[in-house]
């Protein structure tokens, strides 16, 4: 795709045919971002899904870090009814996305960068995009998804330059690239891979087993009868 043409604002550009061959394997990874109001804050923040999987030879992964690639909470994990597809939202006034594509050692990468823009006269700010890391046809010799499964969020694929040079992911992005790795090869998958549950679910979590361990143990021993 000539350079005038992608602006990376809607994730990898993929040729309809790898677009089909992805819907007819039930993966999917929903790369587009949306800018959404909070009333009650009063502010416009940025809306993105982790979400993808692979199903053994293809894999497409989407997910998300912060400004300095750490991991973000997310606003609450989905649990959808099909493997490969939504695995959590994120809100953020800004964050990174990371959209990987995988057949079979092949992968193909895309990190931007995405914040929001100025609002004029109380208009509905547009959504900013900086291409951060571009890798076509890298490498891994691996085979994640069945014999070097133990490997898979350890590493990370190799990219070259047009003249055959190695491109460094930059450091502070290679945790979030090693999770969508693994991602890519994630067979049938159905969580999370880099974003955090809220805090907030793990407290009620932890209450509730709390409470459930103490109705158990309010129980008082039954009285045996004796002749």
């Amino acid at each position: 795709m000539a350079r005038r043409m992608f602006t990376a604002g809607a994730g990898l550009p993929l040729p309809r045919r790898a677009a089909n061959v992805l819907r007819r394997r039930g993966i999917f990874a929903h790369a587009l971002l949306s800018v959404e109001h909070q009333q009650l804050a009063r502010r416009y923040v940025v809306r993105g899904l982790e979400s993808g999987g692979s199903t053994g030879d293809v894999g497409r992964y989407v997910t998300f870090a912060g400004k300095d690639g750490q991991a973000l909470e997310c606003l609450h994990p989905v649990e959808a009814i099909a493997v490969n597809g939504l695995h959590a939202v994120v809100i953020a006034p800004e964050l990174i996305r990371v959209d990987m594509l995988r057949k079979d050692r092949t992968y193909e990468l895309l990190i931007t960068a995405h914040w929001l823009g100025s609002a004029d006269n109380g208009n509905r700010p547009h959504l900013e995009t900086e291409i951060l890391f571009r890798g076509v046809h890298g490498r891994l010799e691996l085979d994640l998804f069945r014999r070097d499964k133990a490997q898979a969020g350890s590493v990370i694929p190799s990219f070259y330059s047009l003249a055959g040079e190695q491109v460094a992911i930059p450091e502070k992005l290679v945790a979030v690239v090693r999770a969508a790795a693994q991602g890519v090869n994630c067979v049938g998958c159905s969580h999370s891979h880099y974003l955090r549950r809220p805090k907030r679910h793990s407290a009620e979590d932890s209450s509730g087993k709390e409470a459930s361990n103490n109705r158990f143990a309010s129980v008082e021993p039954a009285v045996t009868m004796k002749d």
